[in-house]
């Protein structure tokens, strides 16, 4: 069964991300990588998120695992990109990938450095823009039913 890549190019995963997080293909844009690193981030491929950075400096595989596995990926939106081809050496993505983590809608935007090396390309710095996080779900008043389905009132319930 075909099952639709993360990324939001619209392709199969088998013919679009999963070859580039397997290792049986290198992605052959700095965008392609992009794209494989938040489908990486979407389906728990941590050792792909690691291996596609020039250096682990300050790289917490363990803090990186659990973003990826407690995220609720909702999906990636391409701002724009500056040279990064098959025939550059570098190049930059701007990007927003949008999640849910523990009932608050977030949104990380960056714009990414990559580099090719050694015909590869990796990810090697990025700026992140800081962004307001929103609830996924209405706020629960003070006074009103708890959403556990106790029946008690919000404050004598789960807002203790």
């Amino acid at each position: 069964m075909s099952e639709l890549c993360p990324c939001g190019s619209g392709r199969d995963y088998s013919a679009c991300c999963g070859p580039v997080i397997a290792g049986k293909s290198k992605a052959q844009t700095a965008e392609a990588l992009m794209r494989s690193r938040y489908t990486a981030y979407a389906k728990c491929a941590v050792d792909h998120i690691l291996k596609s950075c020039v250096a682990d400096d300050g790289i917490d595989p363990e803090g990186t695992k659990q973003w990826s596995e407690k995220a609720d990926w909702k999906g990636l939106q391409i701002i724009r990109t500056e040279k990064g081809g098959a025939a550059d050496t570098e190049g930059v993505v701007e990007f927003i990938a949008s999640y849910v983590m523990d009932g608050l809608k977030d949104e990380h935007h960056e714009t990414a450095k990559f580099i090719k090396k050694d015909g590869s390309w990796l990810y090697e710095s990025g700026d992140v823009k800081t962004a307001t996080v929103v609830r996924a779900s209405p706020k629960v008043g003070r006074n009103e039913r708890c959403p556990c389905g106790s029946g008690k009132k919000y404050k004598q319930c789960c807002g203790k």
